[in-house]
């Protein structure tokens, strides 16, 4: 189970991170206006690095303990951004989408790792 939830939570970084990398035109029709770009397309390259080394590690079902750490630790910090920064009014609400997603993967984690 632990390769499959690194493999999906690979997947949606890579794809979230390169999106304001490739199109932050449709990223900010979705997400809202920006106005540092250069932040938030650096944010976008560190979320994708971390998607595309936890999709090596679960394809190759090396999930040790650093990994475990960064997928659960990145989806955790993600989250709590996401809900501090919608109710300090600062990021649109559509982010508490991202941090409901990031807690399927937080609870999803915690089944593999029979917590």
């Amino acid at each position: 189970m632990e390769p499959a939830v690194a493999l999906v939570q690979g997947a949606y970084f890579l794809i979230t991170g390169l999106w304001p990398i490739f199109s932050i035109t449709t990223f900010m029709m979705v997400t809202g206006p920006k106005t540092d770009l250069w932040l938030v397309k650096t944010v976008g390259a560190v979320l994708a690095v971390i998607g595309a080394a936890l999709l090596v590690a679960g394809f190759n079902a090396e999930l040790g303990e650093a990994v475990r750490l960064l997928a659960v630790g990145s989806a955790a910090a993600l989250a709590a951004v996401d809900v501090i920064y919608v109710s300090r009014k600062i990021i649109a609400p559509i982010y508490l989408l991202d941090a409901v997603a990031e807690a399927a993967l937080i609870a999803w984690w915690a089944v593999a790792l029979h917590l």
